[in-house]
């Protein structure tokens, strides 16, 4: 089909438009009342939650805009892995019925990321789901809280399993299910109080997609939706179709476990080569390191690694900047095909634990940015600096407190742009905890949070800055960690630096500062202790000699650098390039703020 051609419809564009902004909105409001009913900040805060609504065999038909890519991605897969679970045991599904799922190798990201999933009944034929996920603050593994599980042998020691368990079965709770949760994980009313409230927006999405249904009729309904499927999938196909066919190829590293005496569990690669052929691509991940059999930094196929994949190609390719707000469906997943060879990180087997795999899997999607920058050089930022999570625990009065803070990284300068400072990264896209919230709820106070000094790339865009984070225990507790970038800084790309590693310490009540690896496990912390954070900073983009005068003189102005730092970085702006004087005559000299 070419441009000029007109596009066959199913329905009336205007019909379309109409459902699709009605879908949307579904969405929408089962996010806001999802974050109003939640208990823990890190979905009512971090919003690290999904919604979506499908249709009766998984295709996902929109998204709320304000879910996290890993959250909301995978969602068809949930569906998909409810569906065959399903289907193994000789089970159907009923009106009232509300199914849980967190299995990894069924369609889930990881096991904290708890699904709930409502199907949709017209009468007595299935025409859709409503879906919830979030990320759960514990899922009853071997150390309190659910990230910072470093160190789990298979995916039974990272927590319980729910594959396709039906916690309403035709409107009526199933109890035992209940009884379980509270008796085996921490925090459980927090944990509980979040997955009801999953259920309620979950249910509050099926009704309103059934009233669309009675407003319009399925069959409208049904033909715009595949309507805006094709449409979704046009978009991406010209894209693809505008970049010259070819292979592009990328290979970046993750720390792995640094202070491991195992060669084979540091320094691992990523390893990535994309085909562009006519308007289809091909993303193979041959030459990504082997599965680590006992360590949880694995990353599912289906869950993790396809929403790297997706999330980072329709983010360049469809920039929404350019294009504004495109239809979030299946249909942009058709144009892409994904092979990645079964025993690596990429696609681990069962039971190899996954539950770590966000770092490596945002690590992924940044090696895919690598590869692109070879064919569309201004769509593509320079490497990101990672995030970080760690889990702060505790016991007060016999009952656990538990806390998940996601910490900042960055993104590398782009094209015509700064990189950006202290902000979640690719898939994550969550926000932060206030600090006037962890102060009020829990027995940690908050000493520093505030951007790096001296630790910004060096390129005609500069790369963006990490933070400095700083946590005082004010009662004994403990905490775990998963991280990256300690080994490996973040790519400069077309002449610019590499941007700056990332480190942590623990500095004891009594003084003693002690460096931690990127990943740590459970470790014990007593009141006074202090958890000192530096993320990484992005990569620069472009030769530092022709970043402009004035942008190099605001980054001092603002405590960003110091002049000494940027007399270093750009000679030629600082008049220091073989005693030339500088670029802008005039220009008032700079002193260290």
């Amino acid at each position: 089909m070419t441009h000029a051609e007109p596009v066959k419809t199913r329905v009336d564009p205007v019909t379309a438009a109409v459902i699709q902004g009605a879908l949307e909105n579904i969405a929408v409001e089962m996010g806001h009342k999802l974050m109003r009913m939640s208990y823990s900040s890190i979905i009512r805060e971090s919003e690290d939650f999904g919604a979506a609504l499908t249709d009766a065999t998984g295709r996902q038909l929109c998204e709320c805009r304000m879910s996290t890519p890993l959250q909301s991605g995978p969602i068809p897969g949930y569906v998909r892995g409810i569906l065959r679970t399903l289907e193994r045991r000789g089970e159907t599904l009923h009106p009232g019925d509300v199914v849980m799922h967190n299995d990894p190798y069924g369609g889930a990201s990881h096991g904290p990321d708890v699904g709930f999933c409502v199907p949709v009944f017209r009468g007595d034929r299935l025409i859709g789901f409503s879906v919830t996920t979030a990320h759960h603050l514990d899922i009853g593994a071997l150390a309190p809280g659910s990230c910072g599980i470093v160190d789990a042998v298979d995916t039974y020691a990272e927590g319980l399993q729910f594959k396709a368990i039906k916690v309403f079965d035709r409107g009526t709770r199933n109890a035992a299910v209940w009884h379980m949760l509270r008796d085996n994980i921490r925090a459980s009313d927090l944990v509980v109080g979040d997955m009801e409230a999953q259920i309620k927006a979950a249910e509050i999405g099926a009704a309103r997609y059934l009233a669309l249904v009675e407003t319009w009729g399925l069959d409208t309904v049904d033909a715009a939706y595949e309507d805006l499927l094709d449409y979704s999938e046009r978009l991406m196909r010209d894209a693809i179709r505008a970049l010259p066919d070819g292979t592009y190829r990328a290979t970046t590293h993750i720390d792995g476990y640094l202070d491991d005496p195992d060669p084979a569990r540091r320094d691992l690669p990523l390893a990535v080569a994309i085909t562009v052929e006519g308007d289809a691509i091909t993303v193979d991940l041959t030459g990504t390191a082997p599965q680590l059999p006992d360590k949880p930094i694995n990353m599912p196929l289906e869950g993790t690694v396809d929403c790297a994949i997706w999330l980072t190609l329709r983010s360049i390719l469809l920039d929404s900047a350019d294009y504004g707000p495109i239809p979030q469906n299946s249909g942009l997943t058709r144009p892409i095909t994904i092979v990645a060879p079964r025993g690596t990180l990429a696609n681990p087997i069962f039971p190899a634990p996954v539950i770590a795999r966000f770092c490596p899997g945002n690590q992924l999607a940044d090696t895919v940015m690598k590869a692109l920058a070879q064919v569309v050089p201004h769509q593509v930022s320079a490497g990101i600096g990672n995030l970080r999570v760690v889990a702060f625990s505790g016991l007060q009065e016999g009952r656990h407190w538990v806390h998940m803070e996601i910490m900042e990284g960055s993104y590398g300068g782009r094209h015509g742009r700064d990189g950006l400072d202290a902000v979640d990264t690719l898939y994550a896209n969550t926000r932060n905890n206030p600090v006037e919230d962890i102060e009020s709820h829990l027995p940690l106070r908050v000493e520093r949070y505030e951007l790096r000094t001296d630790a910004a790339a060096a390129g005609e865009w500069r790369g963006g800055i990490g933070t400095v984070r700083e946590f005082t225990f004010l009662a004994d507790g403990g905490f775990s960690l998963e991280g990256d970038g300690h080994r490996y800084a973040p790519w400069g790309f077309d002449g610019g630096a590499d941007g700056f590693t990332a480190s942590l310490k623990l500095v004891t009540a009594a003084g003693e500062e002690v460096a931690l690896p990127s990943k740590v496990p459970y470790h014990k912390a007593r009141a006074g202790d202090r958890l000192v954070s530096l993320g990484p900073s992005g990569g620069g983009y472009g030769d530092p000699a022709r970043r402009d005068v004035e942008a190099v003189r605001d980054d001092v102005r603002d405590g960003l650098i110091s002049a000494g730092t940027a007399r270093d970085g750009y000679p030629a702006a600082m008049g220091t390039d073989a005693g030339s004087p500088p670029i802008r005559a005039g220009a008032a000299p700079l002193t260290s703020p």
